[in-house]
This record gives structure tokens, sequence and C-alpha cells, in this order.
């Protein structure tokens, strides 16, 4: 209701940053002193992973189709990109420039004209790799705002933010319930929950390998899962050993702590086969294959967001450089839920041309559906073209 004057309330309430019209939006020259913050060695690294995400994605594209039937009749579809996008990237106990890459460039690679970041701006400061990682995914704007304040300005629009057709991208349990809240008005990509790592392992690799990514999803936040599931006891006993002695040289060890302590878990099982069931009860967010033949039971996983196949396809790998997003379902929505990709941004409107022999053919069928279901002026917009 208040637009802009709403926004900025919630701004400097929250996060302490006072805002006007005119410094909502990142300037160019924010943009130059970023770029001159950020080291050529991870603008290197970050056009590296821009370039990877794009190539995945264009290969992922969908294509249009049309087909004749028996009847005559030109059945397909079409497809058309949307038109605006907003991207919220986190920005609060750790800066994500990496989502930026894996959010903004699947949306440009289906056609999306114009995309809008926005990102939290704490004590008035933006990680300059985020901004640097916007500009090079080919964002139109990024916004100094974050929270729920955020997600309804995209969805309803205000005076300096546009209105768009789909928000995606992660955030805290605000920025998900306003996400769910808003959700009709605008398209969204998921309700995002905590991140999950599950690691099925048959104890036939290092357990400080296992250990390590155990803890690399335990450092994200203190309600990060970081499970292991195993058919060997004794696997199971290096393993939280190896966790135990690797938490301590953490710099982000107060975060991991709690995560493991809360929501880590090891499950020992009798077989292979019993390890994915247990999986595909959980249905993670990322699922780590760390077996000797990985390919072998990847036939028996239902569900998770991303497969890791074999002991160097590391969660990490995925998160940053591999290819596809690292925006995935998570609490147990992967049963029902793909990752983020092109198919977020893409419409793929139907296109039916009834042919005269069809049209004579499935006529008097369209007929009696319509009266069975007491539409008739349905009925008889086919029955008028027949008497002709």
């Amino acid at each position: 209701k208040d637009g802009d004057k709403a926004l900025f309330r919630y701004t400097k309430k929250f996060d302490k940053v006072e805002l006007t019209p005119k410094t909502v939006k990142v300037s160019n020259k924010e943009i130059e002193t970023a770029e001159a913050l950020v080291s050529e060695e991870v603008k290197s690294n970050l056009a590296l992973a821009a370039e990877r995400i794009k190539d995945f994605h264009e290969r992922k594209l969908p294509q249009e189709h049309t087909f004749t039937d028996s009847l005559g009749n030109e059945l397909g579809w079409i497809i058309r990109p949307l038109e605006k996008v907003g991207v919220y990237v986190p920005g609060g106990k750790a800066a994500y420039p990496s989502t930026v890459l894996m959010t903004v460039i699947p949306a440009k690679v289906a056609g999306v004209k114009e995309v809008f970041l926005v990102t939290p701006c704490p004590n008035g400061q933006i990680n300059p790799a985020v901004l640097v990682a916007a500009y090079m995914a080919g964002v139109s704007a990024v916004y100094k705002v974050g929270g729920a304040q955020a997600i309804a300005a995209l969805a309803f629009g205000t005076e300096s933010i546009p209105k768009v057709d789909k928000i995606v991208g992660p955030g805290n349990i605000y920025v998900s319930i306003a996400k769910k809240l808003v959700f009709g008005n605008v398209d969204i990509d998921m309700i995002a929950g905590p991140s999950e790592v599950l690691v099925i392992s048959d104890g036939s690799v290092p357990a400080e390998w296992v250990a390590s990514d155990l803890l690399a999803q335990a450092e994200h936040d203190e309600m990060a899962v970081a499970v292991l599931v195993t058919n060997s006891l004794e696997f199971a006993k290096q393993v939280k050993q190896e966790v135990i002695k690797r938490l301590k040289k953490l710099e982000r060890r107060q975060i991991a702590q709690v995560a493991i302590r809360n929501q880590g878990r090891i499950f020992v099982v009798n077989t292979l086969d019993d390890a994915i069931s247990v999986s595909n009860a959980i249905a993670p967010e990322h699922l780590e294959l760390c077996v000797e033949d990985p390919k072998a039971i990847l036939p028996k996983v239902k569900h998770a967001g991303a497969i890791f196949l074999g002991s160097l396809s590391t969660e990490a790998f995925g998160d940053y450089i591999a290819g596809p997003s690292h925006v995935l379902p998570t609490s147990g929505s992967a049963r029902f839920s793909s990752p983020l990709s092109v198919y977020e941004f893409l419409r793929m409107p139907s296109i039916i041309s009834v042919s005269q022999s069809g049209f004579k053919e499935l006529g008097d069928s369209v007929i009696n559906l319509a009266y069975s279901e007491g539409l008739e002026a349905h009925a008889l917009s086919v029955k008028v073209r027949l008497d002709r």
C-alpha cells in the first residue's frame, strides 16, 4: 500500500540503512568501485563458472514442436520467455556471488529481457563480488533491499522497483514465507528451506573426504542438514571422529557445530539398497554417491535435487562451477520439484488448429460432452458451424 515509503522504513528497521529513491538502486559508480575491489583471479573464476552455467542451460533449452494428427489437425506448443524476473540473493551471514550466476544466467539463456536483483545491504555494504557477478550475468538493475519487504516490492512494484512476473532465489525464513504469501500475484521457483546433503558411502573412500563434505554443508547455517548413510559401522565411526576433529579447525565452527549437533546424523544400514531407501525417504537437496560403482545404484534413486556420482564429485563443484544451478528443492520437496533451470523462465502455450475433416469427425463428441456438463453455449458454438 505504501510502496517506497514502507520499503525504506523496513530497510531502515532491519538492515540499519537509510535509502531514498535515488540511492536504492546500485549506481554505475558503485559498480566501478566493486570491479576495482574484486581480484582478477576471482573475476576469472566467476567468468569460468558463468561460461559453464551458460553452456549447461543452453543444452537444456526445450524446442517448439507441432505435429499433424490423422484428421489433419495441427497441434503442438510454442515457447515464450517471461518478460520480467526478480532474483533474490542472500546477503546476511554470507554473500553468494555464485547464487547470482546460478539464478540470473538460466533466466537470460531462456530469453528473459529484464532481470532485477535484490540483495540485503546491511550497514550499507554489498559484497563487491555480488555486484561483479550480477553485471557479468546480465542483470538490468540491482537494488539494495532484502528480506520480506524486497519480495513484496518485486511482487507488487513500488515507485522505484518494478513489478515482476516471477521471483526466484533462496533466502531465510522471512524471505521464504514472503514468497509463499505472494505466490499467485507472481510465480515463484520454490519454498527453500535449510540446505541439506546426504552422503551414501560403502566405506571405499577416505573417511576425511566424507567428513569434509558433511562439514561443507554444516557451515552454511545452524539449520543446515548433514547426513551420512553407510553399510559399514567401522566407517561410520571413522567419519564421526573426522568430523569432530575437523570441526575444531573451521572458521565458521560456531555455525557448523550447531548444525552438526542438531541435524547431523549417521545411519548404519545393512546394504546399499537400504541406504538408497533411506535417501529416497528423505529426498535430499544434495545426494552424494561416494561408492565404488555409483552408476550401478543410480537407477534406484527416486528423489533428490542434485545427484553427485563418485567420490570426486563433491557438492562444492555443484555449488560453484559444474554447470547445473545450485538452487535446488529442499525439505523433501525433491519428491515433486526439480532444480532451477531454463524451464522456470519459459511458458509453453498450446497450439490448436482444427482442420475441416477434424471438425466434422470430432464435432459431435464435443457437442455431447458439452451438453453432459450442462454447458449449452459450448455445444452451440460447435453446432452452429456444423449446421452451415
